[in-house]
């Protein structure tokens, strides 16, 4: 009889794994269709007026670590100034970093989503529509916040600490030369 009892084993650890994995797929589900971006994230942006010159912009992104700065006027949002942007905008010019303002070098009236979208929906956007990084606005259009691609996927790591966590040091590794080659 031990034969018949190790395969009810393996199969009731294989169920127990299958409802975990439903578990976990459900709550991932209901989170991304529930979950405000405004709970889920937490990264309240950087913003600066679109007056404020290129190379001030360019610190602020540095010393706070951010892909972007929110552009404003009178406290509203008017663009974004991305990474992207420094790069196919402003690298290789010959302008002045220091007398320059961000305006024509910033994304102009950006996609924006309120505070309170689902995190679903700000991945669709993301996604379809190619952004890396989408502002959030407040219902006068003053920016409240941003959500990256890097944000969400933490957010969406968080319901998978098990397999995220659990990875190799170096899951590439293998054997670096062929025996016998």
């Amino acid at each position: 009889m031990p034969i018949d009892d190790e395969p009810r084993a393996a199969r009731e650890d294989t169920e127990s794994f299958d409802d975990e994995e439903q578990r976990e797929s459900s709550e991932l589900g209901s989170a991304l269709l529930h979950q405000t971006l405004k709970k889920a994230l937490s990264n309240h942006g950087l913003a600066l007026d679109e007056q404020t010159p290129l190379a001030e912009a360019l610190r602020q992104m540095r010393e706070h670590r951010q892909g972007c700065v929110l552009a404003t006027h009178d406290g509203k949002l008017t663009g974004i100034f991305t990474e992207r942007d420094v790069l196919m905008k402003v690298v290789g010019t010959n302008i002045d970093l220091e007398r320059t303002p961000l305006r024509p070098y910033m994304t102009r009236d950006p996609m924006r989503l309120p505070e309170d979208a689902s995190v679903a929906y700000a991945l669709n956007r993301m996604c379809v529509q190619g952004f890396r990084h989408v502002p959030l606005t407040d219902e006068q259009g003053r920016p409240v916040g941003v959500v990256s691609m890097r944000d969400i996927i933490e957010y969406l790591s968080g319901f998978f600490p098990k397999d995220v966590l659990n990875l190799p040091p170096e899951p590439t590794s293998g054997f670096s030369n062929r025996e016998g080659a």
